[in-house]
């Protein structure tokens, strides 16, 4: 049974003196902890006897009254205070606060060791450590006996809820959305405080972030080893707390499902990423590769290409767990900062995309693909809405959905401007080498300087004008001419928007 702080008291050898807060001398003392920090109920889990030196002990009355407060509010059971040592004078502020509040604040006479104190607590509570250390054990035990049955994820949460003795769910780390799929939602005030938290917050106790309590339960995070894109949420009656410690244990087993999750989901990926790879190359035969598709899930006739690029690198490795999180099946490769994915044209992709790659996200997707002899028509349609995503700086670009870009609306328009215009000048520069079309491009960015040009290219400015002026020659355009101008502009953006993997026909 647990000791209280009043039987502490009691215990002739400690000489404990009593300093104020005498109505909470029944509080109930779980374990000890020493801190001389100088935000000291950051570091406990409830039901501690704090021991400090008061090195850090604050001066003022205010901030005294404050940390009584502090340490009663996470159910500290009482303070102890190191007497002559480092700390400031009492205020009276703080001992009415204490005595207010019910909460006991104890002299320890020097010169006693702390750890006295800690061992008569731990003698005392020595049933209850023992209870702890079964729970543990058992907890630990979960793990074992569900890798060998390979049972659901949720059967190995149901039983380590049962014995924390509240609900608990795993969650996305960075959007508050579940981690396993077919998990029910948390309270959307719950996910959106998950994915706004930072690691500087300070409303953590015990390794736990608070979290917005709703009417009937209470909130807390942890997160969990190994795993920084995963957290615990632990949900609880308000009245009943959950030990902190304990769950810091829970969350270690988590780990161990989570990491043989990944390494099932990485073969699953490893695969994938295999096929699509040989889709955009061209190397495929349409009848096998059908079946393949078929036998993961994914129907052509309904399956849709996606291009998609984020600045957060993390997000982009991870979002083929993403779309499993959601039950979709997928291809997903990631190359030269792309992310190229297949998956069935779901109501809700565009959201599920947008959402798992971030805020910078830019997402292209192709209208829906119906055969794998359409397949690299569908690749160049998913660049070209993720160009226009990028240009227009909007999150998610459907093929033929989007406001035409400079007049064109698709990829045919696009490559006609471009053979129709640009067209000698690359050939020019694939058969010599040269670089008439970059330079045409940045001599059009500079305003048509010939000197800006030439430093922006680390080039002469003669060498500039004698390239304008062979693709002048080429296209037989004057770019003196508005009319000249503005379509060797528009071609050149053109072919920007097609500079896409190059064109290869799947086998027959």
């Amino acid at each position: 049974m647990a000791i209280t702080v009043g039987e502490l008291i009691e215990i002739p050898h400690l000489r404990l003196d009593v300093h104020s807060g005498v109505a909470g001398l029944g509080r109930e003392v779980t374990w000890t902890h020493t801190s001389d920090l100088p935000e000291p109920w950051r570091w406990v889990t409830g039901g501690e006897f704090l021991m400090t030196n008061g090195m850090s002990f604050p001066k003022s009355a205010k901030a005294q009254a404050d940390l009584v407060r502090a340490l009663a509010a996470q159910d500290v059971a009482g303070l102890g205070i190191g007497e002559n040592m480092y700390c400031p004078p009492l205020t009276k502020a703080f001992a009415k606060t204490s005595d207010d509040l019910g909460f006991p604040v104890l002299w320890i006479r020097y010169p006693l060791p702390f750890v006295a104190i800690s061992r008569a607590v731990a003698e005392a509570t020595l049933l209850d450590q023992s209870q702890r250390l079964s729970r543990t054990v058992r907890m630990y035990d979960l793990i074992r006996r569900h890798t060998a049955r390979g049972a659901d994820p949720a059967e190995l949460l149901t039983a380590l809820a049962r014995e924390l003795e509240c609900e608990i769910q795993v969650c996305d780390r960075a959007t508050g959305e579940p981690w396993f799929p077919n998990s029910p939602p948390l309270d959307p005030a719950i996910s959106d405080a998950i994915a706004s938290l930072s690691e500087s917050s300070k409303n953590v106790a015990g390794g736990a972030y608070g979290l917005p309590s709703t009417e009937d339960r209470a909130a807390m995070l942890t997160d969990i080893p190994r795993h920084a894109d995963a957290a615990l949420i632990a949900l609880s009656d308000p009245k009943t707390s959950v030990d902190p410690i304990q769950l810091q244990h829970a969350a270690t087993v988590v780990a161990i499902e989570l990491s043989q999750t990944q390494l099932m989901l990485e073969h699953e990926r490893r695969y994938g990423s295999g096929l699509l790879a040989q889709m955009l190359e061209g190397r495929i035969d349409v009848s096998s590769v059908t079946t393949q598709l078929t036998e993961l899930g994914l129907d052509p006739t309904s399956t849709i290409l996606v291009a998609a690029h984020s600045d957060d690198s993390e997000r982009m490795l991870a979002l083929h767990n993403s779309l499993w999180r959601r039950s979709l099946p997928y291809l997903c490769l990631i190359r030269m900062s792309t992310a190229h994915v297949l998956v069935p044209d779901h109501p809700e992709i565009d959201t599920a995309l947008a959402r798992a790659l971030g805020p910078s996200a830019h997402v292209g997707i192709s209208r829906v693909i119906t055969s794998l002899n359409r397949f690299h028509d569908a690749a160049r349609e998913a660049f070209w809405a993720l160009s226009i995503a990028e240009r227009q700086d909007i999150p998610v670009s459907r093929y033929g959905s989007a406001v035409p870009w400079i007049g064109l609306s698709d990829v045919a328009d696009a490559q006609d401007l471009v053979d129709r215009i640009l067209r000698p000048v690359l050939d020019y520069d694939e058969q010599h080498d040269s670089q008439l079309v970059d330079t045409l491009d940045a001599f059009l960015q500079n305003q048509r300087s010939w000197q800006r040009t030439a430093r922006a290219m680390h080039i002469h400015r003669q060498t500039v004008m004698y390239r304008i002026r062979k693709v002048e020659a080429l296209t037989n355009r004057d770019l003196a001419d508005t009319n000249a101008l503005s379509e060797l502009w528009l071609a050149v953006r053109a072919a920007e928007l097609l500079s896409t993997p190059p064109r290869a026909e799947p086998n027959p």
